[in-house]
């Protein structure tokens, strides 16, 4: 097989922080469910936000590329298929420097609203960030900022739901361009 297909597993790993980004949007516009809430506050903040990079092997695809090596390709639908497949990988990228950005910003109003001190509390020695179940304060309930921390928390899962979409549709592509190159060349 040529393409290697995607694994459903990144697509599951990206979907559970949209979760947890859900709830914190909801806690964020009402400071009442904030002041209730703060363990899941806490910890959907400190995940919800991370992002898996997405990673991608085109050694084959550059050589060709940069060799001309697609022109020893004799049917155009082929290298156009598979140049098209690899193509779609800048659109990811794309979204993942947006979403970086947004989570710069993100970052910077979050500063202001959490308790740094609680943000390490919840990271244990093997590196994992455990929820609390003390109810920890937030350094602020001021709603402008917590709606701030929210715009940027709505930007960040537009990005993320984006890049989800694009991986549906690259997975897609793989599988279309195995069954195109198998039959075309009658690989197995």
């Amino acid at each position: 097989m040529i393409i290697r297909q995607i694994p459903d597993r990144k697509t599951h790993l990206a979907k559970s922080p949209l979760l947890l980004t859900r709830r914190l949007l909801i806690q964020l516009n009402n400071p009442q469910l904030a002041k209730q809430h703060g363990d899941n506050l806490y910890y959907a903040a400190r995940i919800g936000p991370r992002s898996i990079p997405f990673a991608n092997n085109s050694r084959t695809f550059d050589q060709l590329k940069n060799s001309g090596g697609f022109r020893l390709i004799r049917k155009t639908e082929a290298s156009n298929n598979i140049m098209g497949y690899y193509n779609q990988f800048s659109w990811i990228r794309l979204l993942e420097d947006n979403y970086n950005h947004e989570f710069d910003n993100f970052k910077h109003i979050a500063a202001k609203i959490l308790d740094p001190a609680i943000l390490r509390k919840q990271e244990k020695d093997n590196g994992n960030i455990e929820r609390s179940n003390d109810n920890p304060s937030l350094r602020t309930y001021d709603t402008e900022m917590l709606k701030e921390m929210a715009f940027h928390t709505v930007h960040m899962t537009g990005s993320r739901r984006s890049k989800l979409l694009l991986f549906e549709k690259l997975k897609q592509s793989a599988d279309d361009l195995n069954n195109y190159l198998k039959k075309e060349y009658q690989l197995e």
